[in-house]
Formats: structure tokens, C-alpha cells, sequence
């Protein structure tokens, strides 16, 4: 099943995303990632949730969500060109032996060492969310101790540039 990402423009409200996910609830669908944070107008705020489901679910949920109070605009911008990051928070075992290989790992990444022990290391990692999967990868022999991540936040690109079409061409011009 695929994943589908909705962005939500809903009122600054008390109980508005109670409503929404409750909503989720009562038709079965998980949100798999939920963000949630003031939008560029004073009163509104942006809930970007990812989905798994296709295309038809997708448009059932939308429906759905404009039957709500609060909620002023609904978008599913999955297959849209759209700018994509997410926060991860990640705590790493790290001890003298094998510390300069993780912090060589975050350097490539360019994640930043937010707390050091003897025994551990916290990165903070900001990227698209493939790159905070390929970190996670990376990091995992080393023993990982915890992880907070926000869940992917996004908005559509103005430029209507798709990044992946774009990837594509200079893989192939580099080959």
C-alpha cells in the first residue's frame, strides 16, 4: 500500500485535531506521520499527516475532512513537486573505540552532534525523509539507544520543479 500525503489548513481552535483524528479513527485509517504548526496566517495552522492508502481513499478522506468545522483547505500533495523534511532526534552508542566512526557517519550526512557522554552520542538530523531512513541504516551497528523524529512536514514547490525528476537526469548525466 502506498503512502499518501495530505496537507490540512484548519483554524487555531481547541479540539480541531481531536476532531480530525477521530475522524481517522472512526474509518479505520492509521496516520502514519502527523505534523502539526502555525502556517503563514495568524489563527491558521498546518497539519501535514502521511497515509498509507491509494488515490481513492485519499479523496475519501478529503471529503471527509471538509465536513469538519475548522477545517479551511485540503490538499493532497503526494504527487506534487513538493519540498519534504522531518527532525530526528537520534541517541547513538558511542564509546571511545568507535566514536570518530559515528561522528565520520553524521559528518556525511551532515547531522550535528547535539550531546556527548562517555557512553553516547545525540545527533540531530534534518533532511528529506529517504535521508533520515539511510542515517537511521547507517547508525543501526553501532546501537541505537533512542529516536524522536516529528514526522515529515512539506509544501509544494512554487517552481513546480519535481526534485526526483530532476535526480533522475543527473544520475544519468553522472553515469
Amino acid at each position: 500500500m502506498t503512502k499518501q500525503t495530505i496537507s490540512v489548513l484548519v483554524e487555531d481552535e481547541a479540539g480541531v485535531l481531536t476532531r480530525i483524528a477521530g475522524l481517522f479513527a472512526r474509518r479505520g485509517f492509521n496516520i502514519e506521520s502527523l505534523a502539526v504548526g502555525p502556517a503563514e496566517q495568524s489563527g491558521v495552522s498546518r497539519i501535514t499527516m502521511v497515509v498509507p492508502g491509494d488515490e481513492k481513499i485519499v479523496e475519501q478522506l478529503i471529503k471527509q475532512l471538509y465536513k469538519l468545522i475548522s477545517v479551511l483547505k485540503v490538499q493532497d500533495i503526494s504527487q506534487q513537486p513538493c519540498v519534504e523534511r522531518e527532525l530526528m532526534l537520534i541517541k547513538i552508542s558511542a564509546t571511545a573505540s568507535n566514536r570518530a566512526e559515528v561522528i565520520q557517519v553524521a559528518q556525511i550526512f551532515r547531522a550535528r552532534v547535539v550531546d556527548l557522554s562517555e557512553e553516547a552520542l545525540t545527533l540531530e538530523v534534518v533532511g528529506d525523509p529517504g535521508k533520515i531512513v539511510a542515517i537511521i541504516q547507517m547508525l543501526t551497528k553501532f546501537g541505537i539507544r533512542e529516536i524522536a523524529r516529528t514526522g515529515k512536514i512539506a509544501l509544494v514547490r512554487e517552481s513546480k520543479v519535481n526534485t526526483e525528476y530532476l535526480k533522475s537526469l543527473e544520475a544519468k548525466v553522472t553515469l
